[in-house]
């Protein structure tokens, strides 16, 4: 609203004025005295102390003939708990709802979590499975050491086969050397 509307709203008589006192109230700090309050209302402490007071309460009025202020039907013990439930009521749907706040929150960082594990995980498959195909190509230990034995097999049959052949000539130089065998 412009500084002139302001002015003319002022000015009319159907228009209320601003409250010069601002009640402002911390609602966190409402909610968390609510929860609270209403964590304490759940627990058998406030249970065992309602008990002894109720019984108190009643006892003081059946048999103390002086201070009966709440005759038989206990009206006012029933306004008393009338108004207990009143506030309780509200108090414990205040700390539900901070409380479904609360998961609504945790759920949703949850699913962010489980989104990005999700991500890393489908990640780090896919460089396994890089890894593994580039380890395909890799020669290995087990694979060389496999294709120089075949080598050497084939190096001692080559050199055997020739003396054979050398032996085979009858010339005074094959039958004086004798195979060797290759280590």
């Amino acid at each position: 609203m412009s500084e002139k509307s302001a002015q003319i709203a002022r000015q009319r008589l159907d228009t209320p004025r601003e409250s010069r006192i601002r009640f402002q109230v911390d609602v966190e700090a409402v909610g968390r005295i609510g929860e609270t309050v209403a964590h304490f209302l759940g627990t058998g402490r406030y249970l065992a102390i309602q008990t002894t007071i109720v019984i108190f309460w009643i006892a003081l009025n059946l048999f103390a003939i002086r201070l009966q202020w709440d005759p038989y039907p206990f009206i006012l013990l029933n306004l008393a708990f009338s108004t207990q439930a009143a506030y309780a009521a509200p108090l414990i749907l205040l700390a539900q709802n901070r409380q479904e706040n609360r998961d609504r929150v945790s759920l949703e960082e949850d699913r962010i979590r489980a989104a990005q594990t999700k991500a890393d995980t489908e990640f780090l498959a896919r460089e396994l499975a890089a890894l593994r195909i580039a380890l395909g190509e890799v020669t290995t230990r087990d694979y060389l050491r496999r294709e120089l034995e075949d080598l050497r097999e084939d190096l001692r049959e080559d050199l055997l086969g020739e003396l054979e052949d050398e032996g085979d000539s009858d010339s005074p130089k094959a039958k004086s050397r004798s195979p060797r065998k290759p280590s």
